[in-house]
């Protein structure tokens, strides 16, 4: 059970970006800063297309809206994303059940996307561009220092990371309203729009 923290701290960064969880474990194990990283992750070919999807992300991530449709679209990626990181790292170690360890990175993954996805949502009702770029690069440089701790204290950066899922997933809960309000408002501009095209311009 000695990797079930790094599996759990993986995934819940996965479910952040998930192509920095990539990058970062296939770095540090191509690196020998961790032996804990297993070969499939240090392939020179999964290093270049995680950096670039990497680089993909750390552009949409910070442009309002566009972030949002870029997290609809890894609604999928990121827990598939932590469920395989997390089955690799427990056949690695030999310590966790694959298909267990998969469970527990997927489903970590899926929450902290779901928090990271409703909070984009909400912080996007805000008409200015500069709530969204500090917001990831928050989120950039937390899944980095985390996921950088986790290979030399797995369990308190494990800890670390339930913390902050848990407290995300309070502060959804209190957004949740917010986002409704936001989702009818684009709603009701949509209907509006479509009935003054229907209608046409005024008669001159």
């Amino acid at each position: 059970m000695s990797v079930l923290p790094l599996v759990f701290t993986s995934g819940w960064a996965s479910g952040i970006n998930a192509y920095a969880v990539v990058l970062l474990l296939g770095v540090f194990g191509a690196t020998g800063l961790s032996d804990d990283v297993p070969e499939s992750l240090q392939r020179p070919d999964v290093l270049i297309a995680a950096g670039v999807l990497f680089l993909c992300e750390a552009v949409a991530d910070k442009i309002p809206y566009v972030d949002t449709v870029w997290d609809s679209v890894h609604t999928v990626v990121r827990p598939v994303a932590g469920a395989v990181v997390g089955a690799l790292l427990a056949g690695h170690s030999g310590s966790l059940p694959d298909l267990a360890a998969g469970a527990i990175g997927g489903s970590t993954a899926l929450a902290s996307h779901a928090v990271k996805a409703g909070t984009r949502m909400a912080i996007n009702t805000s008409p200015e561009p500069f709530t969204n770029v500090g917001m990831s690069l928050a989120e950039d440089l937390g899944v980095a220092g985390i996921l950088t701790f986790a290979m030399f204290h797995p369990v308190a950066a494990a800890v670390i990371a339930a913390v902050l899922l848990l407290a995300g997933l309070l502060t959804l809960f209190f957004l949740v309203s917010r986002i409704r309000r936001f989702l009818r408002r684009r709603a009701q501009r949509r209907e509006e729009r479509r009935l003054a095209a229907r209608v046409g311009p005024p008669p001159g």
